[in-house]
């Protein structure tokens, strides 16, 4: 495919690639040569440059010709159905909008380069959100628009080939304490249970007891489980596993327990495996090159997913730091107080370093729905969790994106989360499973 454009730049040449290449299996090819493009007899438009009427044309709004970083007037409207915004008033407009330069600037993630608000963990906020604020945060815009365009490329050139997105489902675990009371040391047993007797919490204590006299089960400990529900539905799932020190906010098995590291290994077995960087590492990024470390070193594999703890995600610099880390793959993107997709989009997409200006080598992988956004911050029932589930995996499924929800292991104890949530898990998987 051949598009002319005013100029070739490192936005263009990026969400072209994306949304043409990445989800319509196009190639591409840019030119600023107008006799060269009206010469050319294959499949062919041309962008932000008018040309003889008759030819396909998008007009632009100029973000993708930019390199400056500043606030724009979005000015949302209403398009067959579903949000648009970056209106073009040029009528031979082939859309009444700018849909390379509106996806740019949600998979870019413009929005969170500028001031916002964050919480309390110094994270972006969903409401702060264009997506939040104006009702499509349940919506993969991306892949909607990119689909728009396959269907006035295909009127126009009728022969041409156009893969079709085909669904996925990627199922992810966040194991940020592998065990609810075992395996902790002494230690934290003893302070755990003295914790629990001042604050009169006699019930838990009398669990905990018989939990390390081994004659109740661990709660967290749900991996048999878990093995057990990827053989029977053919799944395959990621582990991300938090092998930092012991802090506030890192509170996993300490890295060196042959059980917990005994563990890990059986994981690597049936699944594939990624680091989960501290909440301490967000302010120390050399913490994340031990913790890895560490990971590699029980599995005796190079290790290239990551997804952060706590969900810990600022924009460019947790990006650069597993750049420099040698991590391929990132599972961040997404909120802890909403589900939806938090970059517009459910296919993974390669991260643009706005500040510097250039596409760069990791992959982002999108996930919609976090168990504790379910029960937790939203406090639905299982019933509303199922119903919000299905309504995000049929929004997948009509794109043909990869559905990525991120559970954690304690959650598939009911004990835990309380009845019905292991019931949640099942629904979801058959949902997304179902042909």
């Amino acid at each position: 495919m051949l598009i002319l454009v005013p100029k070739e730049t490192n936005r263009l040449r990026y969400i072209m690639q994306l949304m043409l290449t990445r989800l319509l299996g196009l190639d591409v090819e840019f030119t600023d040569k107008d006799l060269y493009f009206k010469d050319f007899n294959g499949t062919k438009f041309s962008y932000g440059v008018k040309v003889d009427e008759g030819l396909l044309f998008f007009a632009s709004t100029g973000l993708l010709f930019e390199s400056k970083i500043i606030g724009k007037d979005l000015n949302h409207f209403n398009y067959k159905g579903e949000i648009a915004f970056f209106p073009v008033s040029n009528k031979q407009s082939a859309l009444p909008f700018d849909p390379f330069a509106a996806a740019f600037y949600l998979v870019s993630r413009f929005e969170e380069y500028l001031p916002h608000l964050r919480d309390q963990h110094n994270r972006f906020l969903a409401e702060g959100s264009d997506a939040y604020q104006h009702g499509y945060l349940q919506k993969p815009l991306v892949n909607i628009w990119s689909l728009i365009i396959r269907e006035i490329l295909q009127n126009r050139f009728p022969g041409l080939r156009v893969s079709t997105p085909v669904f996925n489902f990627i199922p992810t675990v966040d194991v940020d304490s592998a065990y609810a009371y075992k395996n902790k040391g002494l230690t934290r047993a003893i302070g755990g249970m003295l914790r629990e007797m001042q604050n009169r919490n006699y019930q838990e204590v009398s669990k905990r007891i018989m939990v390390l006299l081994r004659r109740e089960h661990d709660p967290f400990d749900t991996f048999d489980l878990q093995m057990k529900l990827q053989q029977k539905y053919g799944y395959r799932s990621i582990y991300f596993i938090l092998l930092a020190d012991y802090g506030p906010n890192d509170k996993n098995i300490p890295h060196n327990n042959r059980y917990f590291r005994r563990l890990i290994r059986y994981l690597g077995d049936y699944a594939d495996i990624g680091i989960h960087p501290s909440y301490a590492s967000s302010l120390q990024p050399s913490l994340m090159v031990m913790e890895t470390a560490r990971l590699s070193k029980i599995l005796k594999l190079e290790i290239d997913r990551s997804r952060q703890h706590f969900l810990k995600l600022t924009l460019p610099e947790t990006y650069r730091n597993l750049i420099n880390n040698d991590i391929v793959h990132d599972y961040t993107m997404g909120y802890a107080e909403a589900t939806g997709f938090r970059a517009s989009i459910c296919t993974p997409f390669p991260f643009f370093d706005l500040d510097q200006d250039m596409s760069t080598s990791l992959m982002v992988h999108p996930f919609a729905v976090m168990d504790g956004t379910l029960y937790s911050y939203l406090k639905l029932t299982p019933k509303q969790a199922t119903e919000t589930i299905n309504k995000l995996i049929a929004e997948v499924k009509s794109v043909g994106g990869i559905f990525i929800p991120l559970w954690h292991n304690q959650a598939f104890d009911d004990e835990t989360t309380g009845p019905g949530w292991l019931d949640v898990y099942i629904r979801m998987v058959e949902e997304a499973l179902k042909k």
